[in-house]
């Protein structure tokens, strides 16, 4: 049996992945990701738990809804026994949005890949939640579900619907690189797009904030279909800014009287939404099981995730509409 031995030089490749994750450095981040399926990260945030293609695909995303900061005054315990090796970090992550500073814990999980170490197993912690601590919660859909499930009214249809949510990604940066008036227009292009597609495939455009969409189909072969042309066309346009969105499906039982079951429906929708990578559409199993064996859809292998807000454990696919 192997022996169990310090390692700085685990240490060392944790301190350099922390460094590039702080100075927003996506691709050194992504990299040093293990290529086994094993992969996992859970956050310091309730929903903050990905694996697999999901966190390989959504950590870009994900970093840029953070605010910036450092990272100061760490230490570090490494180990390695075989091909296996563990870092426990501590440091004062310093935000540098909000000028709050908290005692940050970490422990990492390395997997020798090819004579190369690689992270296999992040988990973060902080003393307290991060709104407390760091002044901000990871928002994604959350403006836009809050908006929707305050006006519950304005969708005039009972029974079986599937709710669809889209956002652009990368959008901060795409509207400091056009300045607010060319974003501006391309924004609402954006959103009349979006309202023209989800009207021919039938569906109802309940909500738009930003540059996010909801809407709701009484088909949840239709909302696919929307989405894949949404996507086609968003991925084939020629004009500039050149746009990527996130979509996100769940289908359930919409009553429109009762405001917390329809708020049940559209929590899930957003929530599976933010699972999505830019350029992914990922959706429900309930939608999934809804289009059945539909030949013009094909889904990856499901993935079980939890969802914040959500008791239990769901399972979610993501629609390979790409040629």
């Amino acid at each position: 049996m192997a022996a169990i031995t310090p390692s700085p030089e685990l240490g060392a490749i944790v301190r350099r992945w922390l460094r590039a994750y702080a100075s927003g450095d996506k691709a050194a981040v992504t990299n040093l990701f293990s290529a086994d399926p094993a992969l996992g990260y859970i956050g310091s945030s309730h929903g903050e738990i990905w694996r697999g293609d999901t966190l390989r695909r959504g950590m870009a995303s994900y970093m840029e809804d953070i605010p910036s900061f450092a990272w100061d005054r760490d230490e570090f315990r490494g180990f390695e026994c075989g091909e296996l090796g563990w870092v426990e970090w501590f440091g004062e992550r310093v935000s540098l949005d909000t000028g709050k500073e908290i005692t940050f814990r970490s422990t990492f999980v390395l997997h020798l890949e090819q004579g190369v170490w690689r992270i296999v197993h992040v988990h973060n912690s902080n003393p307290v939640s991060n709104m407390e601590a760091l002044g901000y919660e990871s928002r994604g859909f959350e403006d836009l579900l809050e908006a929707a499930l305050a006006t519950p009214a304005q969708f005039q249809r009972t029974g079986m619907a599937t709710i669809m949510f889209t956002d652009i990604a990368d959008s901060s940066v795409l509207a400091e690189t056009l300045g607010d008036a060319r974003w501006s227009v391309a924004v609402q292009a954006h959103l009349k797009q979006v309202e023209s597609i989800v009207t021919e495939h039938g569906g109802t455009l309940i909500k738009t904030l930003g540059d996010g969409t909801m809407s709701a189909f009484p088909s949840a072969s239709a909302a696919l279909s929307a989405a894949v042309t949404l996507q086609n066309i968003i991925t084939n346009t020629t004009e500039e800014p050149h746009l990527r969105i996130r979509i996100g499906l769940h289908t359930g039982d919409l009553v429109e009287q009762d405001g917390d079951l329809f708020g049940t429906v559209v929590n899930k929708a957003a929530r599976v939404a933010a699972l999505a990578a830019p350029g992914d559409i990922c959706l429900s199993d309930a939608t999934r099981i809804m289009v059945g064996a539909a030949r013009h859809f094909r889904f990856s292998q499901p993935v079980e995730v939890t969802l914040k807000g959500l008791e239990g454990r769901h399972v979610t696919y993501r629609l390979e509409w790409r040629e």
